[in-house]
């Protein structure tokens, strides 16, 4: 077990030490304390309401880009949208407010975190196989690949359809790799932050996986075929929460999803206490 002296040994951005990426025992102040630091949640993150209602409007208006591969959320109006996203995330649903933060509940962070635990635990304890992969590699993958070691310490199996798939896109090389068993696209040099759900929907054609964690066009498209999806959505990502609203996915995570990669472990430690301490 870490000691108090390791757990302080947090610099100003709430980025970690290796000890943080272990399951360890922490209070819901310390894990949302973190949380709050690194601007995962909080009065102020990233995105501000302009920018959160510009994306719920394009989504509303069927910008592929901002549907991540999910049909049937035109249904919705901006309104509906900006009230579900408010309540997942935990901010004042008035449309009337035009600018300002858009904030996020570390509480709410937290808990969406332990509920996707429990989801993550039943994989391992069923054996499943289990899809990782993320758009945003420069933000998330350390939070993929330590849930993954935890599925695998489980007893679930990692999947990598299409490892090393090449084509060509508009003139640009695009490759499928993976990092300690999660989905990134890169262009054969550099990792690429993406919301195209066509690499998922290749990928399932492979592998028909039991439980996917994944967010942006990775995770829309493994709603849109019907696959268990827990996707990690941002406050400008409406597509995942509009798709919860509408019954269409139960586990969705709103934080900030692209901060520094070593300030996830809160998110880390909420999902390791859903697992059997066996697991660890």
């Amino acid at each position: 077990m870490q000691s108090k002296a390791q757990d302080a040994r947090l610099d100003d951005t709430g980025a970690a030490t290796r000890v943080h990426w272990r399951p360890g025992r922490y209070s819901d102040e310390e894990l949302a304390e973190a949380l709050l630091r690194s601007r995962i949640a909080g009065p102020i993150t990233s995105h501000d309401r302009r920018n959160v209602l510009g994306k719920i409007e394009r989504m509303v208006a069927a910008d592929p880009d901002c549907l991540f591969g999910l049909s049937g959320l035109t249904v919705l109006t901006v309104e509906e949208v900006l009230a579900t996203v408010a309540e997942e995330a935990g901010f004042d649903p008035d449309p009337g407010l035009l600018d300002g933060p858009s904030p996020i509940d570390p509480g709410r962070v937290i808990a969406s975190c332990r509920a996707a635990g429990d989801r993550l635990a039943l994989a391992g304890e069923r054996g499943e196989r289990v899809l990782l992969a993320t758009g945003h590699p420069a933000g998330l993958i350390l939070l993929y690949q330590a849930v993954g070691d935890l599925l695998e310490q489980a007893g679930a199996t990692l999947v990598r359809p299409l490892q090393g798939h090449r084509w060509n896109e508009y003139g640009r090389h695009r490759e499928l790799r993976y990092f300690h068993g999660v989905a990134v696209l890169t262009d054969g040099g550099s990792t690429k932050h993406t919301h195209a759900p066509v690499p998922m929907e290749w990928m399932l054609r492979e592998v028909r996986p039991d439980l996917v964690f994944a967010d942006h066009g990775f995770a829309g498209a493994a709603i849109e075929d019907g696959v268990n999806t827990i996707s990690i959505a941002d406050v400008n990502d409406p597509a995942p929460v509009a798709a919860k609203h509408l019954g269409m996915t139960e586990h969705v995570i709103v934080m900030d999803d692209n901060v520094h990669p070593e300030s996830y472990w809160p998110c880390f430690q909420a999902i390791a206490s859903r697992f059997p301490q066996g697991a660890w």
